[in-house]
């Protein structure tokens, strides 16, 4: 197949490498920009796509990963994100196999390897898009444009946008998709292998093989499809050189009727047929697994999707995309989330924010205008690819097929980010051909371009190492988004700080009066802090907003049995388990409004039920032995708490419960075997010695007795009962003494 020159590459102002210098020098480089990533620790959604994922556990079926979503959730479930990525959930599982659980720096490093080998890649794949494919005398494929491709791969290796997708160890899909998605270009361009200049000879086999690996892509990201949209684009204009333009223009301005067969060549109409078949199939596959259909969005997730005027939603869905072409321009404003207010709608035309979609089109339409209607067919053509590679993996965010779960996502750039790489290339090697003399202030804008693109990865990197960084950073760059507030609040919750979180919360609320979950947070902070009634009222809104909301029902059941309203406490707590019918931790709760109602049989019945929808949950099971001990039911307690640690053996609680209600039958030698196991356990447990003290004060072993009571009361001095039970002993003893001969 004849080369392409191309003119402007020995003018791009970085050095000659050969290309396994050039992969080495990219890898390394994309490398150190996220290096410091790399014990961080699982943020964000990670927590559902990993650790409250079951298909990652090595103890679940591996068929699991084949029916269920990303998430973990059943495709058939109304409730299921539709996100089919099951050899993503595979790299996952072998993750924890390897490391032996929920470690998260195998899982970060796998991340920080693959983005390494897909930037080195990119030099092979940028240098067949803007050269062609050219082969020696020994059929070694040779390098055209080995600078400008080096150039754009580095550039995407540090792209400061990466971060989500690299850092974050759920945007392993986005990675994997763009290896097989290079991967698939790759194969469909060994198809050519010695085929002649317009592709006459081409290999079935490898094109079959890389519908194979689109297919791939596919399962470890739906966005993977996309790349028979560029290997369509590489066939047309790189391999049969076809004028797109003047194509365009003999189909639509000829008098007679022209026919594509008499214009494009046969073969490459074979070829696209093929690729069609192929994607054709994939989709309709991609559908039937889907189940019940496309997931189902709420206004939260993408608002401009929801908005009725047809010409306001286009006009926000083209702000949408200039808000991403800035990322890519300027990638210096980063958010884990773009939600819920954090990019208001544009409500009318007189809004200044009109301006950049129209400044995005004029610079499209002036991009596509060169990439049609240039007299450069170098030029033309990677132009052409450049806007293909940015666009086309785009599509399936752009809000044209279907309707997308969010307003921006920065993981979506990652393969557009190459076309983008691309195309500044190009911009760069056509200034210095064209300005020759400012070579070196070029070389110098290059240079510090690179080094603020690495400093700025270091530091969006170092923010995904931990939700409190990656949260709080999100604060300045999206004030108005409710959902940072709120994930802000959340982890200040969880690591304590009940004040800081409500702060956070109610101003949640107040940017979203409708934001459910903030309110059910905020309620339950304030149930903890004893002010019921403000928590019964947000409880009680959250519902009203929401019905289905089960977990807010159960909140507000348990709110309202402190405050004495059992009737409503417990209407509350059957709609909870009325919309979610496997909730353990509901029929706990309602255990214990029945246990205050000393309605001990339906108390019984609601913690069995807890403990059938969840066999370890170990507070039904502790609630069952000591309601029945405390009703003399001292049998039937016995057998419960050994049904009971044959599911948890070594839960002490259970054991002390147990001990106890074996000490009241007397079965003294048995239930100090338990005291002393869960002692061993948990050693600092007062009640523990306290009621094994009582044990062998019982038994009479009184020396023994006198050790537990003091150890009991050095752990806590005011156990109730303890300090009485030990005087007690002491003059037992005195009074032994005093009577010995």
């Amino acid at each position: 197949m004849a080369p392409c020159e191309v003119y402007w590459d020995h003018h791009i102002p970085v050095p000659t490498l050969v290309p396994v210098h050039a992969k080495l020098g990219v890898a390394l480089l994309a490398l150190l920009c996220f290096l410091n990533s790399y014990d961080g620790d699982f943020v964000f959604d990670d927590s559902e796509a990993i650790i409250n994922n079951k298909d990652l556990n090595p103890d679940t079926p591996l068929n699991n990963i084949w029916r269920n979503d990303f998430w973990g959730s059943n495709l058939s479930s109304n409730s299921s994100h539709k996100s089919y990525r099951p050899l993503t959930v595979l790299t996952f599982r072998l993750n924890y196999l390897v490391a032996g659980g929920l470690h998260p720096v195998g899982f970060h490093v796998l991340n920080i390897v693959l983005h390494a080998v897909i930037s080195a890649l990119m030099i092979d794949v940028f240098d067949i898009l803007i050269g062609g494919l050219a082969y020696d005398g020994e059929g070694r494929r040779l390098y055209q444009a080995p600078k400008t491709s080096l150039l754009a791969a580095l550039l995407f290796g540090v792209h400061p946008v990466h971060t989500e997708s690299v850092a974050g160890i759920v945007g392993r899909a986005d990675l994997l998709c763009a290896l097989f998605f290079q991967l698939s270009f790759l194969t469909y361009c060994k198809a050519f292998h010695r085929g002649g200049d317009r592709g006459e000879k081409v290999s079935v086999q490898w094109i079959a093989f890389s519908l194979s690996l689109c297919a791939a892509a596919m399962l470890c990201k739906e966005q993977g499809i996309t790349v028979l949209g560029v290997n369509a684009a590489f066939d047309v204009l790189l391999i049969c050189k076809v004028n797109v333009f003047e194509l365009s223009q003999r189909l639509l301005l000829r008098r007679k009727p022209a026919s594509v067969g008499g214009i494009l060549p046969t073969g490459l109409l074979t070829r696209l047929a093929l690729l069609a078949v192929g994607g054709a199939l994939l989709l309709y596959s991609r559908w039937r697994i889907m189940g019940t259909g496309p997931p189902a969005f709420t206004e939260v997730d993408n608002p401009a999707s929801f908005e009725e005027s047809v010409f306001l939603r286009i006009v926000n869905y083209n702000y949408y995309y200039s808000l991403n072409a800035w990322l890519l321009l300027c990638p210096w404003w980063l958010c884990f989330d773009w939600s819920m207010g954090c990019v208001p709608l544009i409500k009318s035309t007189a809004d200044w924010r009109m301006v950049w979609p129209l400044l995005l089109w004029c610079v499209l339409i002036g991009l596509i205008s060169q990439a049609l209607c240039s007299q450069d067919g170098q030029k033309r053509r990677t132009l052409t690819l450049g806007l293909v590679l940015m666009g086309v993996p785009f599509l399936p965010a752009s809000n044209v097929f279907f309707r997308v779960g969010f307003v921006i996502a920065e993981r979506v750039l990652y393969l557009s980010s190459a076309g983008y790489c691309l195309l500044l290339a190009y911009a760069l090697g056509a200034c210095c051909l064209h300005w020759r003399a400012l070579r070196k202030p070029f070389r110098g804008c290059l240079l510090a371009l690179l080094c603020v693109h690495v400093a700025r990865c270091a530091l969006r990197s170092h923010q995904w190492r931990s939700e409190e960084s990656l949260f709080s950073s999100a604060l300045s760059v999206c004030p108005l988004n409710a959902k940072v507030h709120y994930n802000v609040g959340k982890n200040l919750a969880d690591r304590g700080n009940s004040s800081g979180a409500i702060k956070y919360y109610r101003e949640a609320v107040r940017l979203h009066p409708t934001y459910v979950h903030a309110m059910n947070n905020l309620g339950n902070i304030l149930k903890e802090r004893e002010q019921l009634d403000e928590a019964e009222r947000l409880l009680a809104k959250a519902v009203s907003i929401q019905p289905d909301f089960a977990a807010a029902w159960m909140n507000l059941g348990i709110v309202q049995n402190s405050l004495g309203k059992f009737q409503e406490a417990e209407q509350s707590y059957w709609n909870a388990i009325r919309f979610r019918r496997k909730y353990p931790d509901c029929y706990y709760n309602l255990g214990r409004l029945y246990a205050d109602l000393n309605r001990h049989l339906d108390a019984l019945n609601a913690w069995r039920n807890a403990t059938v929808l969840k066999p370890d949950h170990s507070l039904a099971w502790n609630n069952m032995i000591i309601l029945l001990d405390n009703t003399g039911n001292l049998a039937q307690a016995e057998m419960i708490g050994r049904e009971a640690l044959k599911l948890l053996p070594n839960d002490h609680t259970i054991m002390f419960s147990l001990a106890n209600v074996l000490g009241k039958t007397q079965k003294y030698q048995e239930s100090e075997g338990f005291f002393l196991q869960a002692l061993r356990i948990n050693p600092n447990a007062a009640s523990c010695h306290g009621n094994l003290a009582v044990l062998y004060h019982r038994w009479g072993r009184l020396e023994q007795a006198k050790r537990h009571y003091e150890l009991s009361l050095n752990l806590d001095p005011n156990a109730p009962g303890t300090r009485d039970n030990y005087n007690m002993l002491r003059r037992k003893l005195d009074q032994q003494q005093r009577t010995a001969p």
